[in-house]
């Protein structure tokens, strides 16, 4: 019986195809909700807004999560993500370390720079077990931002820098719109209405970002601050924050 060969010959459009695809599975793999770096668990102030009535319906998830997105992703979290993700590029671990400490200094809450850790160490010990070089640096500092890692993890894996400020507000915004889903609570169907609404500015913000200068980087929204402080001592909570 003869064996039968096949031999594939490939073009370096279809090498480039095949480049580009591993690329956006890293991206969505990144992205994921599976990602096992516990975002599921933050709520970020949002469950003292449903318990105290300052959100109530979708609507009102709507308007909180896009505050934020406006005013405290695109002013603070993503200008930060873009100088965390070139000094990853640059291999400048001093630069890293200080623009960490500075994220965490922007973070108004003892539960948000908890958040903020815990998930950034989370990402760490993750890419340990992938042996992403130098990861393990990282588990034993205290100021230890997930954005800083997930911008390290994107430069390991070839994502580009509009790819990972992408994935990093969808990343916000799908944990952000499951704590309301399951809060407030909200249907699946509107969940998902939800993301596609509010997905529709991550573009906008992103570009804005891009142009806010290092002395204007740093936001406030009080009312946020105030949502995440009195969580730490609301008697009935799902959430870590």
């Amino acid at each position: 019986m003869r064996r039968m060969v096949i031999t594939i010959h490939m073009t370096d459009s279809d090498s480039r195809s095949v480049g580009n695809a591993v690329t956006l599975n890293r991206v969505l793999q990144l992205c994921s909700a599976n990602l096992p770096v516990g975002g599921y668990a933050y709520s970020q102030g949002l469950e003292w807004a449903v318990e105290a009535g300052w959100v109530k319906d979708a609507r009102g998830l709507f308007l909180w999560l896009e505050e934020q997105l406006k005013q405290n992703i695109t002013n603070t979290d993503l200008p930060l993500l873009i100088r965390l993700f070139r000094a990853a590029e640059d291999h400048d671990a001093e630069r890293l370390k200080n623009l960490s400490r500075l994220l965490i200094a922007c973070r108004e809450t003892s539960e948000l720079v908890k958040d903020d850790c815990e998930r950034g160490k989370a990402l760490a010990r993750l890419m340990v077990g992938l042996d992403i070089p130098d990861a393990d640096s990282w588990l034993e500092m205290t100021d230890t931002p997930f954005a800083t890692l997930f911008a390290i993890i994107s430069v390991h894996w070839d994502i580009s820098e509009s790819d990972c400020l992408l994935a990093y507000v969808w990343t916000w915004l799908e944990g952000q719109v499951l704590a309301g889903v399951k809060l407030i609570p909200l249907g699946q169907l509107q969940g998902q209405r939800l993301l596609v609404e509010l997905s529709a500015l991550s573009s906008s913000a992103v570009y804005k970002a891009s142009s806010v200068k290092d002395d204007e980087i740093g936001n406030t929204l009080p009312i946020v601050a105030l949502a995440s402080a009195l969580h730490e001592t609301q008697y009935t909570r799902l959430f870590k924050s």
